[in-house]
């Protein structure tokens, strides 16, 4: 199976919120769930089923985590060399040459990614299109709304 890139960061975060499922939530919904089956008729006991549906949600979530962490590539950004090229885990300027809007991305593995916070999947479209990429170079990006041309305009590595 394909190693799925990772920054030091989200891994513990992934790993952080596995410990949290593991040590608080499966026992409090194994807990609610005892406390359901104590009020009697399984089949009428809407308590019981919501715990039952939430421990399933848990241990899907769980499996999913453990999943993503063993197919990991950890990459500490802070150890790459500093190229002044477009690689995973740098922070990159783009100017739209259409409306001179500029906009700031950090490259991320795919669990990462939250485009509000500026992260942007090394997966998506964008980063796909930067990556190898040098400051100063013009890129296509292919996007659902049509394509964009977009000039390199810093390129910062952590």
């Amino acid at each position: 199976m394909n190693k799925v890139p990772m920054t030091v960061v989200g891994e513990q975060r992934l790993r952080d919120e596995l410990e949290h499922l593991k040590s608080e939530a499966r026992p409090n919904v194994i807990a609610a769930i005892a406390e359901a089956r104590e009020h009697g008729d399984l089949k009428e006991n809407a308590e019981y089923h919501a715990a039952r549906e939430q421990q399933g949600f848990i241990e899907g979530r769980i499996q999913e985590i453990e999943g993503k962490l063993s197919n990991a590539q950890v990459i500490d950004v802070t150890k790459l060399p500093k190229t002044g090229k477009v690689i995973f885990g740098v922070t990159v300027e783009l100017i739209n040459l259409e409306t001179d809007e500029e906009v700031t991305y950090r490259i991320v593995g795919e669990d990462e990614a939250d485009i509000k916070a500026g992260q942007i999947s090394v997966t998506s479209p964008i980063a796909r299109a930067l990556i190898g990429k040098e400051e100063g170079e013009v890129v296509l990006v292919r996007t659902p709304g049509g394509d964009v041309e977009y000039e390199i305009g810093k390129v910062e590595h952590l």
